[in-house]
């Protein structure tokens, strides 16, 4: 919330990530990493598109805009007192901010709400799978958290090269990448996920990148209870992008072949 209401007191203007550390995590050591994280989960919980942005565009190398029309709360109701000479005027800042405050609260609960109904619908029939035996496990596709998110098609590869290495362990039963591919962008609690691909473990990323740098992260979730079983960063430069994939994938399966005790006979 902090972060939706900087960006709408300065709409239509750019701001730095520099600026937005300053106001919405004053006082707090966080990496620039942090506020991709919160832009993302901002977009996915309002249903903005950031290739084809409603509310929050990304200015390359510059920082955000908020490209929504912002505007303070005009109160016409017939029980409003009219405006005198002698009335204290409140501070106007104050004022739209709170206003924008309360206004934006109720478009992002309303957007939630309507976001979560319609991925409900959209899930009623997902691909079902009847048991859940104890070694499986569902690869969710890796989010793009890099500035611009320009790395989608990496990421996407990288949950595609896990799935394919994860399925040539003996014992442990994986589902395909169409089926983890179609809870992609959806907002859909872990568990039942879980329960639609009948699986007990599921694995989530992210990919980020700083220049020459990429970092992709990976983590590791018991369904039942939400618990993180495992979890690990992998830094590595921006090269050779399949070598990349296959390295930390290779990593990652040998890390939680031991995490989900599966035969290391592969």
């Amino acid at each position: 919330m902090k972060l939706l209401l900087c960006l709408a007191e300065r709409a239509g203007e750019v701001v730095s990530i520099e600026d937005l550390l300053n106001q919405v995590w004053a006082g707090v050591n966080v990496a620039p990493d942090s506020v991709y994280q919160a832009v993302a989960s901002l977009r996915r919980l309002l249903g903005d598109d950031p290739k084809q942005p409603t509310y929050i565009a990304t200015v390359a190398r510059q920082g955000y805009q908020m490209v929504a029309t912002v505007s303070p709360w005009a109160d016409h109701s017939s029980n409003s007192v009219p405006e005198t000479s002698n009335a204290p005027k409140p501070d106007s800042r104050r004022s739209f901010t709170l206003v924008v405050g309360a206004a934006l609260t109720f478009a992002l609960v309303a957007a939630f709400l309507l976001h979560g109904k319609v991925a409900n619908k959209s899930h009623s029939n997902p691909p079902t799978i009847a048991s859940q035996p104890q070694k499986s496990i569902a690869v969710l596709p890796f989010l793009d958290l890099t500035a611009g998110m320009k790395e989608e098609e990496f990421a996407d590869g990288m949950t595609e090269e896990l799935i394919d290495k994860l399925s040539k362990i003996p014992g442990l039963r994986v589902p395909a990448p169409t089926s983890s591919f179609y809870f992609k962008g959806k907002q859909i609690p872990v568990a039942d996920i879980a329960t639609s691909l009948g699986v007990v473990y599921v694995l989530d990323g992210s990919v980020r990148r700083s220049g020459a740098r990429l970092r992709v992260a990976a983590r590791l979730m018991r369904a039942e209870n939400g618990y993180v079983v495992w979890s690990e960063t992998y830094d590595r430069p921006f090269g050779d992008i399949l070598m990349v994939q296959d390295d930390i994938a290779g990593q990652v399966t040998r890390a939680l072949r031991t995490s989900i005790e599966v035969s290391p006979d592969y």
